[in-house]
Order: structure tokens, then C-alpha cells, then sequence
């Protein structure tokens, strides 16, 4: 069995969205269902997809402004987030509105994500792993007996960078710590798909990341830059 990954960029923050799909059956976690909606259920449908989970990694508004639509198109799939970012979720419009951005429909969850569980699409597997820092609820989704490592880490690590610090809940001293216990023990050769710019690899970030060494100690909240979008 293969797990399918495709990522679609989208919106004014060129905000990526994962589909992961289970080659078998067909089953797949929409992650982080950001703008243009109607491109993500397109894709969706063109791959003959059936989504059984809106996954959010968090809920910034250019992670999560489509979920009403796309649950509007699939109501079988359940919206899930941890519940540290509920206070986020529930404020999508405000969210849009300090950015000048249209208001989203607004959809309640299905279910709350914990550190630890597995969420199954059709014979496929991921981990959910709790990483704040970025926000209080972030979440990232790890490839479980998959035949490449395979890290689904929203907005967490960037390739030469990490997320930003300075939104609602964010934690410098949090992030790096989620990076460092959560992120770096993963094989050097885990591929990282992350919410923003290019894909890397856990070993490159290891290596390469001025942000986050692996063992460097954490001095101040100094907040550096993302590679764009909200964060």
C-alpha cells in the first residue's frame, strides 16, 4: 500500500493544502483547507477521492477559511482540530477581517484532535503529534508505515525557517521545543510538507535551519521572519 500526497497552493498566502489518499480505496484527510475551496474539491474529485476528514493543523484563517465549503461538498468528512485552537476557529470572520480578506462560512467541528491518536484513511495511517509554538493548537500529522517518511507539519518548520511567533498564542520557546522533541527525532530522510514555500527534509533542517539547531538554547521571544502568508 502507498500513501497518494498531493499539495495544492492557494490563496493570497499561497497557503498549501495536502491531500493524502489511500492508493487502495481511495479514502482521504484533506488538510488545511484554506482559500479558493472550489480548486481543493475539484481536486479532490478529479483524483475520485473520498475525503473521510478536513484535518487542520491549525486554525489561521489561511488554514481553515474553506472548511465550511468543503464540508458543505462532503458532510461525511468530520472537521477535526485540537481543541487548543478552538478560540481561533471560532473567530475565522474577525480573523478575515483584520486582514481584509471576505468572511468565511463557518461550520462547527466534528471532533477534537489529541497528542498521540491515529487517524485512519482507508489502510492508511497517521500519527497526530500536539506541536504548539505557532499556535496553542498546532498540530502536525506523521506518516505511520508509510514507504517514505513523511512529515505533515503546517506551519511549525519551513525549509530554512519556522513559523512565526508574533499571532494569537504563538511562543518562540514553544516552537522550538515542539521542532526539537517532536520534529528532529524523525529519520533525516522524513519528507517535510509544510504550509508554506518549499518542501525539505528533516535532515536538511538538522543541518541547515539558522532557527532552530538541534540543541541550541532558547534566549528570547524574537520572533523571525516567515516565508509568508499569515504564518
Amino acid at each position: 500500500m502507498r500513501v497518494n500526497v498531493a499539495g495544492l497552493e492557494l490563496g493570497p498566502f499561497a497557503a498549501r493544502c495536502v491531500l493524502l489518499s489511500c492508493e487502495a480505496t481511495g479514502e482521504a484527510l484533506v488538510v488545511d483547507p484554506g482559500f479558493e475551496p472550489e480548486a481543493v474539491i475539484a481536486a479532490v474529485r478529479e483524483r475520485a477521492l473520498r475525503p473521510t476528514a478536513l484535518v487542520l493543523t491549525h486554525a489561521h484563517v489561511d488554514h481553515a477559511w474553506g472548511t465550511a465549503a468543503l464540508k458543505a461538498a462532503f458532510p461525511e468528512a468530520r472537521v477535526l482540530l485540537h481543541e487548543d485552537d478552538l478560540p481561533l476557529y471560532g473567530n475565522l470572520v474577525g480573523q478575515s477581517q483584520l486582514f481584509g480578506l471576505p468572511s468565511p462560512g463557518l461550520v462547527p467541528h466534528d471532533g477534537l484532535l489529541r497528542d498521540g491518536e491515529t487517524l485512519a484513511f482507508g489502510h492508511e495511517r497517521v500519527l497526530v503529534r500536539h506541536c504548539p509554538g505557532h499556535s496553542p493548537g498546532h498540530v502536525v500529522l506523521i506518516g505511520k508505515n508509510t514507504p517514505e517518511p513523511l512529515a505533515v507539519v503546517g506551519d511549525v518548520l519551513f525549509a530554512g525557517s519556522i513559523g512565526r511567533t508574533d499571532l494569537w498564542g504563538g511562543s518562540l520557546p514553544q516552537l522550538l521545543r515542539s521542532i526539537r522533541e517532536v520534529l528532529y527525532p524523525l529519520p533525516d530522510a522524513t519528507r517535510v510538507i509544510p504550509g508554506h514555500g518549499p518542501e525539505t527534509t528533516i535532515g536538511a533542517e538538522k543541518r541547515d535551519n539558522p532557527f532552530a539547531t538541534p540543541s541550541e538554547p532558547v534566549a528570547s521571544e524574537e520572533n523571525p521572519a516567515a516565508p509568508g502568508g499569515v504564518g
